[in-house]
């Protein structure tokens, strides 16, 4: 697995593009400022948006969807990492 990230070009989001021997390639964009809603307040939250290409001769999109999850998770509570 291949993990990229442009967030220091500026770039907000990155579709992978995936060469074997890879099987799978996450990227990650740059941390933007976007309204959000929590708890029924509408409030400001720092987001970076998480992409994942896989190649599915090798894993199907439920084992992709469970890593960008726990990708999630572990990045709101960046002290469980």
């Amino acid at each position: 697995m291949t993990v990229t990230n442009l967030g220091d070009q500026g770039v907000e989001s990155v579709l992978g593009v995936i060469y074997p021997p890879q099987v799978a390639l996450a990227g990650f964009g740059r941390i933007v400022d976007r309204p959000c809603a929590v708890d029924g307040l509408l409030g400001v939250r720092p987001t970076v948006t998480a992409t994942l290409s896989a190649d599915h001769r090798a894993t199907d999109g439920a084992i992709g969807a469970r890593y960008l999850t726990a990708v999630d998770r572990l990045l709101q509570r960046p002290e469980d990492l």
